[in-house]
């Protein structure tokens, strides 16, 4: 990892408390009203007509709402071709021979299912800011989640730290969406990250094709690439969504601190001044830089975002943009 700055460090003095290991309640917060649930009722009527699109064509293991390229037998026409000996009887279009006199069969668009996996960073460094970055990273969970489920894609929902954590098996149709946002509810931040691992049970585990969203701010000090190149292995078609707080790209620190790291709990002591965070935030920029060119130069897409940054622009707009969703 090319940062020389430890990524989830934290002072040990209150007058600091922004990068402050997050606490983790006992019992999972569930949303008492509107503002804090997940998605907004308001939110949801805008994704109503939006679906999720895969840049490459999946062959599902069964027939599914998914329109192909591949012809089939479903129920919407898609072209003609000549009849040769042995094909069936039942799909000469006798409209053409009584015109043509010559038999042609009907080819019909075949459909197949959409796999939509999301992986979510559960590790303790999600846990900081405000709003948390992994209370953003589950917000963009349940929104891709509800556009898939309501066009009937296979929705898969996992979480990571130091490994792939027990997540959401398949779920289809629109009233799968209690299940999905009940998970999402109850993930807290816990333990270090590390991605490779989590890729390489991921890959391992899931042996379908589909599209696949990370949501997490990839301050791992592991790296990140032998993680994806795991994914790139299985000819996935990936999209990377790098969450980070305004606190972590432009922190508002002075003086002697003690910064603790809220994963390893590594100690660095530094004194901050301005040159130094123009550094820090040269650094992080370049790494943010760096993994963005990574992915681009493999066909990856990738997205970074600021939790200060409205969430519905980053559906309803970026991802918008990117090809995720139309």
């Amino acid at each position: 990892m090319s940062m020389s700055i430890p990524p989830s460090t934290a002072p040990t003095t209150p007058a600091t408390p922004p990068t402050a290991p997050p606490t983790t309640p006992s019992e999972p917060i569930r949303p008492r009203n509107r503002e804090e649930s997940l998605l907004d009722p308001l939110f949801i009527q805008k994704i109503e007509q939006l679906e999720l699109v895969s840049r490459k064509i999946f062959v599902g293991r069964m027939k599914g709402e998914r329109r192909s390229k591949r012809k089939g037998t479903s129920v919407e026409f898609a072209d003609h071709r000549t009849y040769s000996i042995g094909d069936d009887l039942r799909f000469i279009d006798w409209n053409v021979y009584a015109r043509l006199d010559k038999l042609f069969l009907k080819l019909f668009m075949e459909e197949e299912d959409l796999h939509f996996y999301t992986l979510i960073d559960t590790s303790k460094s999600m846990g900081f800011g405000a709003p948390s970055k992994l209370r953003y990273a589950k917000q963009i969970a349940a929104a891709l989640g509800y556009i898939g489920l309501i066009n009937q894609d296979r929705v898969v929902l996992e979480h990571f730290n130091e490994r792939l954590e027990p997540g959401l098996a398949s779920v289809r149709g629109r009233s799968q969406l209690w299940r999905l946002i009940d998970h999402l509810e109850k993930l807290e931040p816990t333990g270090g990250s590390r991605l490779a691992a989590a890729a390489k049970t991921f890959a391992i585990k899931h042996a379908g094709k589909g599209v696949v969203v990370i949501v997490s701010d990839f301050l791992d000090k592991h790296g990140y690439e032998e993680a994806l190149r795991y994914l790139l292995a299985r000819n996935l078609d990936l999209y990377l969504i790098q969450v980070l707080s305004r606190e972590e790209t432009d922190p508002e620190l002075a003086g002697d601190l003690k910064l603790v790291d809220c994963e390893d709990r590594e100690i660095t002591e530094i004194t901050v001044s301005a040159p130094l965070l123009e550094r820090y935030k040269a650094t992080v920029n370049a790494y943010v830089s760096g993994l963005r060119d990574w992915c681009t130069q493999r066909g990856i897409v990738h997205l970074a975002i600021t939790t200060d940054q409205p969430f519905d622009r980053l559906i309803l707009d970026y991802l918008r943009r990117r090809g995720l969703v139309r």
